[in-house]
């Protein structure tokens, strides 16, 4: 399984320059990649909306791409405009070249947290999939796609209602999570992941009252060169970057950039964000 560690481009949705709430945060990732060398970040056509890491496909092996169904029940509801949103990502893969293994599983990507022999999802695959597949079916076809041993639900935290991973937690390495100060109470977490001999440490601030965009500190982005981390010009900042280089310290690229107005909107940098290995 191909791991955040080892990959080397990075994708965005075209409305990231095209809409301009959001054209500062892009050109200053553009800047931060260009002064490393690291190249261009690359666009995505034919998006509705900058969520990419949820509707695109899975990268398995360099040429496997696992294109699950992007139908969430967040995007199913009465609220005017929410079916709009739905990008469909066949569209957007032809329209890029790429061709993809397509499965009949509904998943989001921002639910699938992988190192390269485990695969980390909330329970809520359960729910979305039950009218097709047990539990058991499910782990079990989805250990068979990524082609990884281990296939670990954690509990899905209900006051986010999108069911993703992606703020919980990260791999260190192959056998090592960094989680979420608010989860560090949670002992279904704690002990589903000892179970699979995942050793735990904790992303946590040393503030009276932490801020409410502290988690969004988890969902960085991440590939082999560079680790960008979001800021919010805050206390936290400092006390994030800081716990990050000691947790990662095997990059020297670590650089913060502001991602206040992407996270009124609802996510951070894994979630706008595509990243693949070529």
């Amino acid at each position: 399984m191909i791991s955040d560690k080892d990959v080397n481009i990075i994708y965005f949705s075209k409305l990231l320059i095209t809409e301009e709430v959001f054209s500062n945060t892009f050109i200053s990732i553009s800047n931060i990649l260009k002064s490393f060398n690291l190249g261009e970040p690359k666009l995505l056509p034919k998006t509705k909306d900058i969520w990419v890491r949820d509707f695109m496909p899975i990268q398995v092996s360099e040429n496997k791409f696992i294109e699950f169904r992007y139908d969430p029940d967040y995007l199913q509801g009465t609220v005017k405009g929410y079916r709009d949103l739905k990008t469909y990502p066949d569209i957007v893969c032809d329209a890029i070249g790429f061709k993809t293994i397509k499965s009949d599983i509904i998943l989001d990507g921002g639910n699938v947290i992988k190192s390269n022999n485990c695969v980390i999802l909330t329970d809520k695959i359960v729910k979305e999939n039950r009218l097709c597949y047990s539990k058991t079916e499910l782990i079990n076809k989805l250990s068979e796609l990524f082609e990884v041993e281990k296939i670990v639900l954690i509990p899905w935290d209900k006051k986010e209602k999108y069911g993703h991973a992606d703020g919980m937690l990260r791999f260190i390495d192959n056998n090592t999570v960094l989680i979420n100060e608010i989860y560090k109470n949670d002992k279904v977490l704690d002990y589903q992941l000892k179970q699979n001999g995942i050793k735990r440490e904790y992303l946590q601030f040393d503030i009276k009252k932490n801020d409410t965009r502290s988690w969004a500190y988890i969902n960085f982005l991440q590939t082999k060169d560079i680790i960008i981390l979001p800021k919010f010009n805050i206390k936290e900042d400092n006390q994030a970057l800081e716990q990050i280089e000691k947790y990662y310290n095997n990059y020297d690229k670590i650089i913060q950039v502001d991602m206040t107005e992407v996270l009124k909107k609802g996510g951070a940098l894994n979630c706008i964000s595509w990243t693949i290995k070529q």
